[in-house]
């Protein structure tokens, strides 16, 4: 076998996924495919370790199988070519396979496949299943044809690719890449550090950290990662993208962060380094009441209201910072910046001097969304000259948007990333406020009461409230157009009243007569 190139690989990933169209929703063909490649991928690079240690070992089939020489444990009935073999119920087969290699490998992938129903014939025929199986066996999946950087690449694409088509599902498990590549480089995530995702959907941000480490030429197989993320499979996703890339030292716990946070030692918190969240916005079933008495201790600035958790999450990933080298950066809608139902929890959060800079991103950056974005940073020890202050950066204008998405070029990100290092006044994109100054707005965060807006916000605004007179002008002409319409039909209906009334005199009056 030769290299596999990104475009075959692309190709055949998503040629799996056409297999699928039109029995099985959009929403869930993560749900089949992922297992499958990981699957795959587990056999074909067994089978490679063990022609290696063949190799070395001068044909001694003993020594190959060795669990020394491989990173996974393949029972031989549990091999995909057993799998690709079996002539009816496929489902059953594969089944019994992939929990017999978790069985086998329990420190590392026990549960790693996930729910998916791979019995149910309504759902999976033994043909379409042998289809999908006969599709993957058109490629080796080895590390010679496809190394792990490269292979990490189509799971990623695979990702998005599932997002674009899954349409409100993908927020779970996808968050716009190219703002999470902003995150990192704002944190700027180095060798040997922990970083945490409380709601890490597939990995895609705790993946992101070890992507800059590796672009900058840096030590990255010492960082530990760490997510929580309460859907099942998203969750395996999560685990199997970070193995696909080549990472060992990882830990992907599933449960709900708000109720069963999983990182604890003892009776606290784990604390981290770096932590990046994209939280579910704004959720309103979540427990409110066992939240106020946390027994973690998370409710430092108070209780949020029952119809949104955001500041739940906030205040969680404040307690589990670093006390000395803690920062984080969490994407939020703008309301959290003013909404006056949390205006006591931001004062606190403000008066702790945590926050250090405010960042808009405006609209179309949450997946299938068209809310507007910010980016909080958070960090436990200011530099002594940004203590006391926070950094307001009015980015709107940075967005660049084609083919109805909206996505951040390297120069958009370059723009804001060097605002935020310089943390200088610039016009009409940045501004630095002392707390004082929020204070007394009523710690009010909004961006444009501290970053006017530039010419071009100007004029969309501009625009818009022209639009507005143009319908305003609409639909008076319209209100008044329905006055004449209704009083000529007032009138056409009492005339015919008064003549029907008339009739009926005339008609009395001649039978009175008679």
């Amino acid at each position: 076998m030769t290299r596999i190139t990104q475009t075959q690989l692309e190709s055949y990933l998503w040629g799996a996924a056409v297999l699928l169209r039109g029995t099985i929703d959009a929403g869930d063909y993560k749900q089949f495919i992922f297992p499958l490649l990981f699957y795959k991928r587990l056999c074909d690079v067994f089978d490679e370790e063990t022609q290696l240690a063949l190799a070395e070992s001068d044909g001694d089939k003993e020594f190959a199988a060795f669990q020394e020489n491989h990173r996974f444990q393949i029972p031989p009935e549990a091999h995909w070519r057993e799998v690709r073999q079996a002539a009816k119920d496929v489902g059953r087969v594969l089944q019994s396979a992939v929990r017999a290699i978790e069985t086998a490998n329990p420190d590392k992938l026990y549960g790693i496949f996930g729910d998916a129903q791979w019995t149910n014939k309504d759902r999976l025929t033994d043909a379409m299943l042998h289809d999908l199986i006969e599709h993957f066996s058109s490629l080796e999946l080895t590390v010679a044809n496809l190394p792990e950087d490269e292979l990490g690449q189509g799971y990623e694409y695979l990702i998005k690719k599932f997002a674009d088509d899954s349409g409100h599902t993908a927020a779970e498990f996808y968050t716009n890449r190219t703002v999470v590549h902003l995150m990192t480089e704002l944190l700027q995530p180095q060798p040997g550090e922990s970083i945490y995702d409380p709601t890490c959907g597939s990995g895609g941000m705790l993946l992101s950290c070890i992507a800059q480490l590796r672009r900058q030429g840096k030590e990255w197989r010492n960082v530990r990662l760490f997510g929580q993320e309460r859907n099942l499979m998203t969750s395996s996703i999560a685990r199997m993208n970070c193995f696909l890339h080549g990472i060992e030292d990882f830990r992907i716990e599933r449960g709900n962060t708000l109720s069963e946070p999983k990182f604890v030692e003892g009776d606290r918190l784990m604390k981290f380094n770096v932590v990046l969240a994209n939280p579910p916005y704004s959720i309103k079933q979540w427990d409110r009441a066992a939240f106020a008495s946390d027994p973690w201790g998370r409710n430092i600035f108070g209780t949020p209201p029952q119809g949104r958790a955001d500041y739940a999450f906030w205040q969680h990933i404040i307690c589990s910072l670093n006390p000395e080298t803690g920062r984080c950066a969490i994407l939020f809608p703008h309301g959290v910046l003013f909404r006056q139902e949390e205006a006591e929890m931001r004062c606190k959060l403000i008066e702790a001097d945590l926050i250090e800079c405010i960042l808009g991103l405006g609209p179309n950056l949450f997946y299938n969304s068209p809310m507007e974005a910010c980016v909080v940073i958070c960090r436990t020890d200011k530099p002594k000259e940004r203590r006391g202050k926070i950094l307001f950066i009015n980015a709107v204008g940075e967005i660049t948007r084609e083919r109805a998405q909206s996505f951040l070029t390297d120069e958009n990100i370059w723009n804001i990333i060097k605002t935020y290092n310089n943390f200088k006044h610039q016009t009409f994109f940045s501004r630095v406020a002392t707390i004082e100054e929020v204070q007394i707005k009523r710690d009010d965060l909004s961006i444009r009461l501290y970053v006017g807006m530039s010419k071009k916000e100007s004029m969309d605004c501009i625009a818009i409230h022209n639009n507005e007179l143009v319908l305003n002008d609409t639909i008076m002409a319209w209100l008044e157009s329905s006055k004449k319409v209704r009083t000529s039909l007032e009138n056409l209906i009492v005339s015919k009243l008064v003549s029907k009334q008339i009739k009926s005199r005339t008609k009395n009056m001649r039978e009175k007569h008679e």
